[in-house]
């Protein structure tokens, strides 16, 4: 099910950072996340509501400026 808020996330387990694109084309980076975490967001019916109960305020993150796709991740739409 898409969701209204993420447009797509990725998951680099080399650095643990999630990538979270949100529809309105702002990018964040949420640091040191598990990988079980990024897997279990990506199979949860709500993506917003998976973020907003398990990462925000739980994990630092960087704000990304708004821009297109960086090409070195593999971001995975949600549709």
């Amino acid at each position: 099910m898409p969701s209204s808020v993420v447009s797509a996330i990725s998951y680099d387990p080399s650095r643990k950072t999630l990538r979270i694109i949100f529809v309105s084309g702002m990018i964040y980076d949420y640091k040191n996340v598990p990988e079980e975490v990024y897997y279990a967001m990506k199979s949860s019916g709500s993506k917003g509501i998976y973020l907003n109960q398990h990462i925000k305020g739980r994990y630092a993150f960087e704000k990304i400026k708004k821009e297109v796709e960086d090409n070195n991740w593999n971001a995975q739409g949600l549709s």
